[in-house]
């Protein structure tokens, strides 16, 4: 009887990162393991060519019981035993000769980590996908809005001017960098396992590094210098990776939040019926996607230090550290998945109300500004002095609440520098962005770089 999905199974994750790493799919992936050894075992010579059909035949996920096997993992502390038990039961019952080479050589952990290897694959492959269309929705949403102010915001005040490109810039520049972790990290963690029980294939006599490089082949993995049964650097740093993606995405959500709040009113998840509505407010638009993002930046971080802290494995077989892999490394891989799609449909459909930006641009009537007169003040009487008359010009126009361009106007110490007209040029947000267009340009052109240089090695940019 198949399970129900859980209320929250479609928030939190994606369907296709869930099949990843659903029950069936682990399971599929250690079988794949063990049809890949009987065949590399046959090329070598170890067991019989005749035992590889009868034991490929039997290793098919759908012909277990799910359930059993789930039972059968309580009293065993793995899958990989009853599976292996499993598996040499059905073979038996159809060819008994091929079942004595079921597993032959192999330890429980093998199966495992080689079957996770290859759940990793599709996993950093989907998460790779995915970084990408973020990254093109960040890249337009950058370019299409180069030159449209908002308050930069410093301690959650107003600042100076920004662009709401560039905050999609540095948004993307981000991404851009973990697309390169994952590439990365995706080649570094397709690796075998295989090293039986302690590591020396001791088993197989001076036949298991042939064994090995043939395993290796049959599952289009590369070959390690050596077993990594308690080495766990490489299924930490996927680990650790991904908490990298969310927590840029965390921050992305957390930006548009705070943009979204009533009284700021900036910029919007996109709308749609039954979406961010409450169940008594009728009025209400609520951050959906944002809120399920920074859920994920919450429980993320929790599951990378449990995988930081299970890379300290006794000898040549974990104890606990092992254990508390299995479920904790699934979860992060779903979480980001999720996460990914939250942020990527929020950036596609981001609605922005520019005319709400500047206006509360002005809502400080002028304030905001400070910096760029004083920098040009500072040209005629020095920086401190500068700053000061500045300063006293800012407190005057909070005081009699006043704009600053009057209080300034009216003073002669600044005057005798600058006319009305400049000091109108000079408290403009549009003329105090700085180098905001050349740093999207910059980053625009490294992405673009990028994507060149991907499909001149014939990846997928």
């Amino acid at each position: 009887m198949k399970s129900e999905p859980g209320l929250n199974a479609k928030l939190f994750t994606t369907d296709a990162m869930r099949a990843l790493f659903s029950d069936s799919a682990t399971l599929a992936a250690m079988l794949e393991f063990e049809e890949a050894l009987a065949r590399a075992e046959a090329q070598v010579g170890v067991i019989p060519a005749t035992a590889v059909a009868p034991i490929a035949a039997q290793c098919r996920a759908d012909l277990y019981d799910l359930a059993a096997l789930s039972a059968a993992t309580a009293a065993a502390g793995n899958a990989a035993i009853p599976t292996v038990k499993a598996l040499t039961a059905r073979v038996a019952a159809v060819d008994a000769d091929a079942a004595r080479f079921v597993h032959w050589g192999a330890t429980s952990q093998d199966a495992m980590d080689s079957g996770l290897v290859l759940q990793l694959k599709p996993a950093l492959a989907l998460v790779g996908a995915d970084l990408k269309a973020l990254a093109d929705a960040l890249a337009l949403l950058a370019r299409n809005h180069a030159t449209t102010t908002l308050a930069g915001r410093t301690w959650l005040q107003q600042a100076t001017p920004v662009t709401l490109g560039l905050k999609a810039a540095g948004w993307l520049a981000a991404v851009e960098r973990h697309r390169a972790r994952v590439d990365r990290v995706a080649c570094e963690v397709a690796i075998l396992q295989f090293g039986g029980a302690t590591g020396t294939l001791a088993s197989l006599g001076d036949r298991g590094l042939a064994v090995a490089s043939a395993l290796a082949r049959e599952l289009d993995l590369a070959l390690p210098e050596i077993p990594w049964h308690t080495q766990r650097d490489g299924i930490a740093e996927v680990a650790t990776t991904f908490g990298l993606i969310v927590g840029t995405l965390g921050k992305i959500a957390r930006d548009i939040s705070l943009l979204m709040q009533t009284e700021v009113g900036e910029a919007f998840e996109p709308a749609a019926p039954g979406r961010g509505g409450s169940s008594t407010m009728p009025h209400k638009r609520n951050p959906v996607s944002s809120a399920v993002v920074l859920a994920a930046a919450i429980r993320v971080p929790a599951l990378v230090s449990v995988m930081l802290s299970a890379m300290v494995q006794e000898h040549e077989r974990g104890l606990g550290g092992w254990h508390a892999e299995w479920e904790t490394l699934p979860e992060i891989c779903t979480l980001t998945a999720g996460a990914l799609a939250h942020t990527t449909t929020t950036i596609a459909g981001l609605e922005v109300d520019a005319q709400r930006m500047a206006a509360n641009l002005g809502i400080t009537h002028g304030l905001v500004l400070a910096e760029a007169v004083s920098m040009a003040l500072a040209e005629h009487v020095g920086k401190l002095s500068a700053h000061e008359l500045v300063e006293h010009a800012c407190q005057a126009s909070v005081a009699q609440r006043k704009p600053l361009l009057a209080i300034l106007d009216a003073d002669a110490r600044v005057r005798a520098h600058f006319s009305t007209t400049d000091l109108q040029h000079l408290l403009d947000p549009a003329n105090y962005t700085g180098q905001a267009s050349a740093f999207i340009e910059r980053v625009l052109a490294a992405r673009n770089d990028r994507a060149a240089s991907a499909f001149a090695k014939g990846d997928d940019a």
